[in-house]
């Protein structure tokens, strides 16, 4: 399945990503007040989740992978999450602040996909909430190769090593960069487990996301280029991130 995160890269993605990135946290959390009904979804394993959990918001999560929530509940017992499809989910309830990121939103490469999981972000969002969010540009772009290469050799807290190989090409006409991956679990040089992952991401224009929001309904769209907001005017950052609402009438 395209961008599924199965049971090996669940395990790499805790090893290198336990904690969320301090600066960007910082910058989803400067958005939520007490109070709100938070919503995250593609939550993952919760390393965005748990902090917002630990500083007592009322935050709700929803997820694909199964293995990655499980990891979630690991760190937050309780907590409010559900596995669905973005663009089936239900939750009878609006919120006042939805937010994903590491650009996620990035996952999905099919546009029309991607725009019908906004328009649905849109209808769960409160009158006055904002949707906050990254994806990412075309300065992530990866040069091109044809074998699979070791990208990243860890030990996993059994002692296994657990490895992952990719290879990456880029189709410039749709903007996806194709990043298919292997990941391998070794015990003393002999293989135990092996999970394939068709990774891509869709990488943004400027101005590209912009089209898509207000083509949904947003009538307020500010794009920054980095975690202390500075206003984007171009595609020379690797993220954008893009604030999302209404306009005051």
């Amino acid at each position: 399945m395209k961008n599924y995160y199965g049971s090996l890269c669940t395990e790499m993605y805790e090893i290198l990503h336990a904690e969320a990135p301090q600066e960007e946290l910082g910058f989803y959390l400067s958005y939520a007040k007490a109070g709100q009904k938070i919503l995250e979804p593609m939550c993952g394993s919760g390393r965005f989740f748990a902090p917002f959990a630990e500083r007592g918001y009322d935050i709700t999560g929803v997820d694909l992978s199964e293995e990655m929530l499980e990891r979630l509940r690991r760190k937050v017992p309780d907590a409010k999450v559900t596995r669905a499809d973005l663009t089936e989910y239900d939750p009878g309830e609006k919120f006042d602040y939805i937010f994903i990121p590491s650009g996620s939103l990035s996952l999905l490469t099919d546009l029309s996909l991607c725009k019908a999981v906004l328009g649905r972000l849109k209808e769960l969002l409160a009158d006055g909430g904002k949707l906050v969010f990254a994806v990412e540009t075309l300065g992530c772009r990866c040069p091109d190769d044809t074998d699979y290469q070791t990208a990243v050799s860890v030990k996993t807290k059994e002692g296994l090593d657990l490895l992952l190989k990719t290879k990456n090409t880029y189709d410039g006409r749709t903007q996806t960069q194709f990043s298919p991956g292997i990941y391998e679990l070794y015990r003393n040089g002999e293989l135990l487990r092996r999970e394939h992952m068709d990774f891509q991401t869709h990488l943004y224009r400027f101005g590209e996301m912009e089209a898509l929001l207000r083509e949904v309904g947003f009538s307020s769209v500010v794009t920054y280029a980095s975690f202390q907001k500075e206003i984007a005017a171009d595609d020379r950052c690797e993220m954008f991130l893009l604030e999302c609402g209404d306009s005051p009438q």
